[in-house]
């Protein structure tokens, strides 16, 4: 069995066990705000270890867009990486879980989009899209 590598922020960590622990009837809102939010359930790229991570919830279509925003840092979160090497993901919103496949997604036209409703549920995104020399990375987790 996979071993389960806990988030390293503190409330990061906290958000994550809240959520999951209660099954998704709590902690579903993104700490300190009323924006919505889901459970990332992913593969380490490096530690194979099992990681999970709350993404803002931007759902379209029955997929779910994940943003690699992390507040417009110079360096893409770790996850990026982990579902560049590992896209099999499980998402969870509140008390449904998903079993997806994750692809960053490329197409100018459909990241224009994505992006869109991504800035729509957190306007923020535009934000730090402004404070980063990087291109913030989409990917979209589709059903599998």
């Amino acid at each position: 069995m996979t071993e389960y590598i806990p988030p390293t922020l503190d409330w990061v960590r906290e958000q994550v066990e809240l959520y999951e622990g209660s099954g998704g009837t709590e902690g579903y809102l993104l700490e300190g705000t009323d924006m919505p939010c889901i459970i990332v359930t992913h593969k380490g790229a490096k530690t194979g270890g099992i990681r999970k991570i709350p993404l803002m919830r931007v759902e379209v279509d029955g997929c779910y867009v994940l943003i690699g925003s992390m507040g417009g840092q110079p360096r893409d979160p770790a996850w990026v990486n982990n579902l560049r090497a590992h896209p099999e993901v499980t998402v969870r919103d509140r008390t449904e879980v998903f079993e997806m496949r994750a692809r960053e997604v490329t197409d100018p036209e459909e990241k224009a989009r994505l992006w869109a409703a991504g800035v729509e549920a957190y306007p923020p995104y535009d934000e730090y899209q402004a404070k980063t020399s990087r291109v913030i990375p989409v990917f979209l987790a589709e059903p599998r």
